[in-house]
């Protein structure tokens, strides 16, 4: 049988941006027959309703039978479970190299990672300043429609720590970029710290590294991370952020922050 290309790419987009469980969460509520309003609400993740609805769209635009539509997404699932199940792990570094033993740049990779996003790019940081490079990629990410968002210290959070402006301000030249950050009011401790430094891809690709998104986390200082292509840890990551976010523990900061 030859499938419609809208429904495929909605559908693909879907898989991309959802996983593979909750691509197949949505082809259960196809095939029982539930009303489009219903399997939107049907798993109460961010994303879940704009990605579903698309699919439930182009399925109707196309015609196609709910058992169809099902049969499909149950596929698309499985061969995303499948190709998620293999994981590649390499090692990230910044600083100085050596010839002996190629290791990826951390440069390298957070670039490659918003060249590669093509729905979603979540960034946490404690420190940022401009990185061209960085705030290039960035930019023609949101310019091809990805959801970028970072997550970022502030200067009353960091205390004493940081000085100079926001890190929220390494971001302004990338227009669409949704900034983030954990109020004072949501820290239990005094003197906690959103210190983590990550970057996920498509809920596909996981990097964690000690590197602050600055050119010196970059690239002069001595970070060490990991790249992690495949497996839970990218979805867990991004569902992790997705729920402190739902939950209020992390807020939008207000344009000019």
């Amino acid at each position: 049988m030859s499938w419609p290309a809208e429904f495929e790419a909605a559908a693909g987009a879907a898989a991309a941006r959802l996983g593979a469980g909750y691509l197949r969460a949505l082809a259960e509520r196809v095939a029982a027959g539930w009303p489009d309003h219903a399997a939107l609400q049907a798993v109460p993740v961010s994303g879940f309703a704009e990605a579903a609805g698309a699919v439930l769209a182009a399925q109707q635009a196309a015609g196609l039978s709910a058992v169809e539509a099902a049969a499909y997404l149950c596929g698309l699932a499985a061969g995303h479970a499948q190709q998620a199940a293999a994981v590649r792990v390499e090692s990230v570094w910044s600083g100085p190299g050596t010839h002996q033993v190629p290791v990826r740049a951390t440069a390298q990779v957070l670039v490659e990672l918003a060249g590669e996003a093509t729905s979603e790019l979540l960034l946490m940081t404690y420190s940022a300043k401009p990185y061209p490079p960085l705030l290039d990629g960035l930019t023609a990410a949101v310019a091809r429609g990805v959801v970028v968002t970072a997550v970022v210290e502030t200067l009353s959070g960091a205390g004493s720590a940081l000085a100079g402006s926001e890190p929220a301000a390494a971001f302004a030249s990338v227009p669409g970029v949704q900034l983030w950050h954990w109020p004072l009011a949501q820290r239990a401790e005094t003197g906690a710290k959103m210190h983590a430094k990550l970057a996920v891809a498509d809920r596909r690709t996981l990097l964690v590294s000690s590197a602050n998104l600055t050119q010196s986390g970059v690239g002069k200082n001595i970070e060490a991370g990991l790249l992690v292509r495949g497996g839970s840890a990218p979805q867990r990551a991004a569902e992790h952020i997705a729920e402190l976010k739902a939950k209020g523990v992390l807020t939008r900061l207000k344009p000019g922050t």
